[in-house]
């Protein structure tokens, strides 16, 4: 069987020799990365594809996805799938597959991860002392809470959401959830507490942390009048997808002690603009935001046991595709 019968194409963020999806499809297809940076990229370069491995450097548009002559899967090589127009890949007969089970350990020990730093003062009192702003003390932590029987409040009980619960829990904290999609029982089986309104979580929570999909439901759903329902002095962590929160209010709500940190991996835009007020306040060392708030590049996902996994998964997903052979993670 020819090594050319079929074209993959990875259309972003993978800009390596692609041992791994040789490996899995080296003979029945050839592999090529294009390290596009937009969607505008790809013009003239997948219109002859059969499969595109789609990372979450890019957005795939209807225009691209119109453009397709042959394509027999897009894979979306994460959990979220967003940045991929899966209405209109489901016009064209174009099955969107994602991979639901990467990165649940990596991005929940990050959530943890910066609970931790934010609640227990590791960051402010680094990012002071470093920067020799006040006294070589705990005092500059003043005040901070013990964690053990806080509430820790998580939207969006999925995979993530249920491993940070079992980390947050393992921690002593009493864990809450909001997620109207998950059936009940859930709380049960990971021994945690339901609510039914996103306000009833906020108004509880010593920690909020973000674990839920992007959609017109979800878009901006952590603004200030969100913020301004939370605890005063309470933290915000989002590992989920930047648009989720209107990061415009952080800057103000840090500065008014209303938050007492956030804790960000993902942000609406990819880098950020440097006049982002976000991005402008954290840069900032005369606002409370510089040593208050932890900004990560879109990064919780990595390690590099994790990275060699999906690029398997989604190397193998597509060999499904192109062979004939049911598909898993269909998601449009």
């Amino acid at each position: 069987m020819s090594a050319e019968r079929f074209k993959v194409v990875v259309t972003d963020f993978i800009t390596d020799a692609l041992e791994p999806e040789r490996r899995a499809l080296g003979d029945i297809a050839g592999v090529t990365a294009l390290g596009a940076c937009r969607d505008e990229e790809l013009a003239g370069r997948v219109e002859d594809a059969d499969a595109l491995l789609v990372y979450h450097n890019i957005g795939v548009s209807r225009a691209t996805i119109e453009r397709l002559r042959r394509c027999k899967v897009i894979v979306r090589c994460g959990v979220g799938f967003d940045n991929v127009d899966g209405a209109a890949a489901r016009r064209r007969g174009i099955p969107l597959c994602n991979i639901p089970d990467y990165g649940t350990e990596e991005v929940a020990d990050t959530a943890i991860a910066m609970t931790l730093a934010l609640a227990r003062g590791v960051s402010l009192m680094n990012s002071r002392l470093r920067a020799g702003n006040g006294p070589w003390s705990y005092q500059q932590t003043v005040p901070l809470a013990r964690l053990r029987g806080r509430v820790f409040g998580i939207v969006g009980l999925g995979r993530i959401g249920g491993a940070a619960a079992l980390r947050a829990k393992a921690l002593g904290m009493e864990v809450v959830f909001y997620d109207p999609y998950v059936p009940d029982g859930r709380d049960k089986s990971l021994g945690v507490r339901r609510v039914e309104k996103l306000e009833q979580l906020l108004a509880q929570s010593h920690v909020v942390s973000l674990h839920c999909p992007l959609t017109d439901e979800t878009r901006g759903m952590i603004n200030a009048a969100a913020i301004a329902g939370m605890p005063r002095g309470s933290y915000l962590v989002n590992t989920a997808r930047g648009a989720i929160v209107d990061t415009a209010a952080i800057p103000s709500a840090i500065a008014s002690g209303q938050l007492a940190g956030a804790g960000l991996d993902v942000l609406p835009t990819e880098p950020p603009a440097d006049n982002d007020p976000l991005i402008a306040a954290w840069r900032d060392p005369a606002h409370p935001a510089h040593h208050r708030v932890l900004i990560n590049p879109h990064s919780a996902f990595y390690c590099e046991e994790g990275l060699l996994e999906i690029r398997v998964k989604a190397s193998d997903a597509v060999r499904r595709a192109l062979l004939g052979q049911p598909l898993r993670n269909v998601v449009n």
